[in-house]
């Protein structure tokens, strides 16, 4: 499908916003339960359900010949990291806002820039360097390391930025073999199986209706949320959907606000604007060079 027809490009963003909806349920729901329940079983169950909701669309949109795979280490390798990206995410949203860690996760085009620059030998010219040190200065506000406001587990989301840069190289090189929806199986597979053994110990059962439903609730918009992603990349080029992401920040502060009476501090405010600022500059800077 091209990416290049205004109307097309329209529709892309649309699907990408709705997305961001998704992704900020998503860690709603997970901070909700991780305050009564195991990390490792709020993490165990958004994947479970995740993969039955990608197996049966899969195997009715597509069928069974499709879940034949050539690039199965990939796959894995895949899969590992977004197990990790999650559990580190909920881990820290048992002790940070939503707010917080959409923040620091906003810091990812930075590395993403950083890294490409290493991988592909770029120079950086000395705008980009402000904008990628900017960036960083922004992510030392929220942090604020020396500070009243600093917590440890912030640091488990600055390493989930930093997997989730790496997780986008090989996102792209699947997505040249392999459909969305496979790659959506598979990558809720692994964790499903792996954790499993590791339940025994420590789970405990929901004991009202709210609680399962929450529960549903992690597996069905982790699987819409990044379904919709790979759908909107059929319509916009990532260049073009990546600065709209930035609209997860609006939702997590209302879902804060609304769900756990959290209101963010100053310096997320002033760090944020910082790391999007720069964040935006990086995204725009790629797009017009790709006009060239």
């Amino acid at each position: 499908m091209s990416t290049n027809l205004p109307s097309q490009r329209i529709i892309g963003i649309l699907i990408a916003s709705i997305a961001t909806i998704f992704f900020a349920i998503l860690d709603t729901s997970g901070k909700w339960l991780v305050q009564s329940f195991p990390v490792i079983e709020v993490v165990w169950v958004r994947f479970a359900v995740h993969m039955l909701l990608a197996f049966i669309w899969l195997i009715f949109a597509e069928g069974f010949k499709k879940l034949l795979i050539e690039d199965g280490w990939l796959h894995a390798l895949r899969s590992t990291m977004l197990c990790a990206m999650t559990a580190l995410n909920f881990f820290a949203l048992q002790y940070l806002q939503l707010a917080q860690t959409a923040a620091i996760l906003f810091s990812a085009p930075i590395i993403i820039a950083l890294i490409s620059s290493f991988l592909h030998h770029e120079k950086l010219t000395p705008i980009k360097w402000f904008a990628i040190i900017t960036g960083f200065v922004g992510v030392l506000v929220i942090l604020d390391p020396f500070g009243y406001h600093f917590h440890p587990a912030m640091l488990l989301v600055l390493a989930h930025a930093t997997i989730y840069a790496l997780f986008n190289f090989l996102s792209k090189r699947i997505a040249a073999k392999s459909s969305p929806l496979v790659t959506q199986f598979y990558s809720a597979l692994g964790p499903t199986v792996v954790l499993l053994p590791f339940l025994f110990q420590s789970w405990q059962s929901p004991s009202f209706a709210i609680e399962y439903g929450v529960f549903f609730c992690a597996g069905l918009f982790g699987f819409l949320s990044h379904n919709f992603i790979s759908i909107a990349y059929r319509y916009a080029n990532p260049s073009t959907i990546s600065p709209f992401f930035y609209q997860q920040m609006i939702w997590m502060v209302l879902l804060g606000w609304l769900i756990f009476d959290q209101v963010p501090t100053w310096n997320v405010y002033a760090g944020t604007i910082l790391v999007i600022g720069s964040g935006l500059y990086l995204v725009l800077h790629e797009l017009k060079q790709g006009k060239k």
